[in-house]
């Protein structure tokens, strides 16, 4: 499945964002615990506009974060009312732009509005996508039990099952040792 390369890359950062949460992220730990680690986390991504890189702007991008966390497991029609919610409470107007080296893509809030509007606007437009297409089944939560990690499916089948490579070895591995143990267990003699 491929949607827009902007809705792509929109999804991809609600995944890159959505994971720095406890549970989901590498280290274990909010990996998005102050300001300075806001500011690399745009950085890396390319995102761009006005970032204020305040406790406040960071405390408004963590509500952002549990939000669209929620809505990433929703049921198509659940998503659909949080999207048109989203696209609503921050006025949102869509329009063609062209910036720092990005062809036209679709943006609904100006660049200077505040950052955890502009990725709830522009998460809430690619899952635009992702509900007309009806392909809310290509967002998922990693099957690690273990792990809370979002994962976007955007594989030809639509298997894709782990967050990261590290988890899916990890349950590959888990799966191994079940079915050595279970191989050495002496047979029932019934």
């Amino acid at each position: 499945m491929h949607f827009a390369p902007d809705t792509e890359d929109a999804l991809e950062f609600a995944v890159v964002l959505c994971n720095t949460v406890p549970g989901a992220s590498r280290s274990g730990e909010d990996e998005l615990a102050t300001p300075e680690q806001l500011v690399q986390l745009l950085t890396e991504n390319q995102y761009s506009g006005r970032v204020d890189g305040d406790e406040a702007e960071l405390r408004e991008v963590h509500d952002t974060r549990e939000r669209l966390r929620r809505a990433w497991a929703m049921a198509r029609d659940e998503a659909a009312l949080e999207v048109n919610a989203m696209l609503a409470d921050a006025h949102a107007l869509p329009h063609l732009l062209r910036h720092d080296g990005f062809d036209w893509h679709l943006h609904a809030t100006a660049q200077d509005a505040p950052l955890a509007e502009r990725i709830r606007v522009e998460i809430a437009l690619a899952l635009v996508d992702v509900i007309r297409s009806d392909e809310m089944g290509r967002l998922r939560v990693c099957a690690a039990d273990d792990c809370t990690g979002l994962l976007l499916d955007l594989s030809r089948n639509g298997s894709k099952r782990f967050c990261s490579v590290r988890c899916g070895n990890r349950m590959n591995m888990v799966a191994f040792r079940a079915r050595k143990e279970e191989a050495a267990r002496p047979a029932d003699p019934r």
